[in-house]
């Protein structure tokens, strides 16, 4: 089995209720990456839990826990953030300190947790939509993530 891509991003930001976020930009960075990539996993916590609202105290806890540490056991993590995710940021935390890749989308380039977790931070899905297909994600991700120290 190749790299493993986990796709992070705002379910329900700061919505109230069991309401969310369109989760559109999940499947077309799916389709992205495996079109890209197609020996690689794709990871996508809304895909593996699209119930997860409804899930009891127990098993939201087993989930949460799971995701983030999935988040950190990935090769690389995408996140879309058009604003901000308490749990994607969590993801993205994880992710920077177990040495996973984090690329970010996002229009939040002056975010702290943005600008200091993301290797890489693209204002809108179409600038990294480009950056896949020209190759030079394949070309970073080739080698392992430089950070300055902490």
């Amino acid at each position: 089995m190749g790299r493993t891509f986990f796709i992070a991003g705002i379910i329900q930001g700061s919505l109230h209720g069991k309401d969310i976020h369109g989760q559109d930009y999940r499947e077309r960075l799916r389709e992205l990456l495996r079109e890209r990539f197609p020996e690689d996993v794709v990871y996508c916590p809304f895909e593996e839990f699209p119930e997860s609202l409804e899930f009891d105290e127990t098993k939201a806890r087993a989930t949460f826990m799971e995701l983030m540490r999935r988040a950190g056991e990935a090769d690389v993590l995408i996140a879309f953030l058009p604003q901000a995710s308490m749990g994607t940021a969590i993801e993205l935390w994880r992710a920077y300190h177990a040495g996973t890749w984090v690329f970010a989308v996002s229009p939040m380039n002056t975010n702290w947790v943005v600008r200091f977790l993301a290797d890489e931070i693209f204002p809108e899905l179409e600038t990294f939509e480009q950056f896949v297909r020209s190759g030079e994600l394949a070309e970073r991700i080739a080698q392992p993530p430089r950070r300055p120290e902490s």
